[in-house]
């Protein structure tokens, strides 16, 4: 697994990186993949990379509109879009950025705090709450010690969990009704907490989780893992009854994020560390690839 934990700490530090940019739908490429995300309408799906926004939409891989950022940690809601990163030239922001939201589709950015100061690799939101949970790695103006913290009311205020119980995370997620309940993935398990972050316990101990995502009915846990080979699981959180998921072909790869259709439920899609991104209309039971190590397909 020291491939996968060692791509987790290239993708997070190299935010400067130029890419070509595309000039019409078929040439987006994806420079690195920064998180996933359906549209509300569940008619779009975002893949967050270096110079901005690459969107998915009728078969279609397009530039998303609005500033070309190298969006990092970045996590949609329901209604909006929240990320960290690196501002694009011309912008007119402070590298690192901090943390911004966009209730459009990623065409307008609005500053939640922390520009000039951190940049927040790990993020997560509650889809329906737009609860926000970040992993500090340094003190900063409003955060006194590294560490979990969390914001329900877009960052005016942040809260320090105590985390007890908790290894470093390499993911988090938070559930999408429930602010309290979040989700981490670290190099020793699937840890899950009830109270905000006070305290987790181990829901899956023993083997590296590399990404985690809440079902958007609240039920489940997905989670990736890799022993030799990529697997995919979903897990019931309370229950911990757990299913292996069927994947796609996966060479000396494996899945660093997952997203669902608000839309059509059954709809998922996976991106993975040598940035390919598929798409299933069945839960898992059939996939089919859109991107192709960064290129659209």
């Amino acid at each position: 697994m020291e491939k996968f934990s060692a791509y987790l700490l290239v993708f997070f530090m190299l935010g400067s990186i130029a890419a070509p940019r595309a000039a019409i739908a078929e040439e987006v490429t994806l420079m690195h993949v920064h998180g996933l995300s359906y549209s509300a309408d569940g008619k779009q799906l975002f893949v967050p990379s270096h110079h901005g926004l690459a969107v998915y939409s009728n078969g279609r891989w397009s530039k998303a509109p609005g500033p070309q950022h190298d969006y990092m940690g970045f996590a949609g809601s329901g209604s909006a879009f929240y990320s960290s990163g690196h501002p694009a030239p011309g912008s007119g922001l402070v590298n690192p950025f901090g943390v911004i939201k966009s209730v459009d589709g990623g065409k307008t950015w609005k500053k939640l705090g922390f520009e000039g100061e951190s940049d927040f690799h790990l993020l997560a939101v509650g889809h329906a709450t737009n609860a926000v949970y970040v992993y500090n790695p340094a003190p900063n103006s409003r955060m006194s010690r590294p560490g979990l913290y969390h914001s329900t009311n877009d960052g005016a205020d942040w809260k320090r969990a105590e985390a007890r119980g908790l290894p470093d995370p390499i993911s988090i997620a938070v559930h999408p009704t429930d602010p309290t309940i979040v989700a981490a993935g670290t190099k020793s398990g699937l840890y899950l907490s009830t109270d905000a972050g006070q305290s987790f316990k181990a829901l899956v101990p023993g083997r590296e989780v590399i990404a985690v995502y809440f079902d958007l009915d609240g039920r489940e846990l997905w989670y990736s893992t890799y022993a030799g080979k990529p697997q995919l699981t979903r897990i019931g959180w309370s229950a911990a009854r757990s299913t292996e998921v069927a994947l796609p072909p996966l060479t000396r790869d494996a899945v660093a994020y997952i997203a669902q259709n608000p839309v059509v439920r059954q709809e998922y899609a996976i991106a993975t560390f040598e940035r390919s991104v598929f798409i299933t209309k069945d839960g898992g039971k059939s996939w089919r690839q859109i991107a192709n190590k960064g290129r659209g397909s």
